[in-house]
């Protein structure tokens, strides 16, 4: 029985033990927790960091700050988040389109293979015009391009940008050319195009939504193979009725964190994300952007980067504005 008593009270000491260095390892954040913003405020990546950060609050347990750290298509910001401390109060937010271009581009010399997701919604990109512009339909735009080679302009968030890799994949389907016109994001992108600074623009449907609803857009086309719903403007069409062939182009959003941060941060940040992806607040805000409510994080959500690397690097490469071949990052193109 002496042996027994002894045996049941080491027993009990070692799972003390166990469950102090358990709660020892587990990390909660006892500050505010910074997310670098690389865009502008009012465009996508500044939109869903907002939306996403106010539900995860509540399961973090602590404030999450934006700050909004613009320039060089967000890589500035991004290098940023790869430079700080990885003690947990650092993230960054950003789109996958960019995440894979900043390395084929020149911009950062870690690859996408260097991050890890948590992607909360997915986001189509749309062609869309002013509300009075000529083009009443995407096959009068390329009427228009082709009658007009490299004179018809389109806006988007700045070289190699979801924007500007929709207009890329558009000349190459069409078998058009165009003039691009760059700017500081996507949200001063959609209200220049908006003002008739621009003919046309392919930015997210996330940015254009709310002034296609004021009638100061006009949509095209989304690219897809699929029509597309903003809850308060009329159905979408699919580009995928003239292109049946061609890709989903758009991307996905959400939180982005060097992929060394400690497994204990990583763990608190998935915990933390799972439930508020699935918060009323985020489909709301899905149905009225026009845009897909996901919860990809882990493998999956490595899984639907390296889907993107393809169709966003090899494009770059297609329309000859790679600084470096993609094998070069270790992504081959078909």
């Amino acid at each position: 029985m002496r042996r027994r008593c002894v045996f049941l009270v080491g027993l009990c000491a070692v799972l003390a033990l166990t469950g102090l260095a358990s709660a020892a390892s587990a990390w909660r954040p006892v500050r505010p927790v910074t997310v670098i913003v690389p865009w502008p405020a009012g465009g996508s990546t500044d939109m869903t960091a907002r939306v996403l950060a106010s539900q995860m609050e509540r399961y973090l347990g602590q404030r999450i700050v934006i700050v909004n750290t613009p320039g060089a298509q967000g890589s500035i910001g991004m290098k940023d988040v790869w430079e700080a401390p990885r003690d947990g109060y650092t993230w960054g937010a950003n789109a996958s389109t960019d995440m894979v271009s900043y390395p084929v581009l020149g911009r950062l010399a870690q690859t996408h293979r260097d991050w890890k997701y948590f992607y909360v919604l997915w986001a189509p990109n749309l062609i869309a015009v002013r509300a009075d512009s000529p083009y009443r339909t995407v096959e009068d735009l390329i009427s228009a391009m082709r009658a007009r080679p490299g004179q018809v302009s389109v806006a988007s968030a700045g070289v190699g940008s979801s924007g500007h890799l929709a207009a890329e994949t558009f000349r190459l389907l069409a078998n058009v050319t165009y003039r691009h016109v760059g700017y500081a994001g996507g949200a001063p992108a959609v209200v220049a195009a908006a003002a008739g600074e621009t003919d046309a623009v392919m930015q997210l449907s996330m940015e254009a939504a709310d002034l296609l609803r004021a009638k100061r857009l006009r949509a095209l086309a989304v690219m897809s193979k699929r029509s597309l719903e903003i809850e308060g403007y009329a159905a979408v069409p699919a580009l995928g009725r003239l292109f049946p062939r061609m890709p989903e182009v758009g991307s996905y959003f959400g939180i982005v964190v060097p992929r060394d941060m400690p497994a204990e941060v990583l763990t608190a940040i998935q915990a933390a994300f799972v439930p508020a992806a699935e918060q009323p607040a985020i489909r709301r805000f899905a149905r009225d952007r026009g845009v897909q409510n996901v919860a990809l994080y882990g493998a999956a959500a490595d899984q639907a980067t390296e889907e993107q690397a393809v169709r966003v690097a090899c494009t770059l490469r297609d329309a000859k504005l790679a600084v470096k071949d993609p094998a070069e990052v270790g992504i081959r193109c078909p």
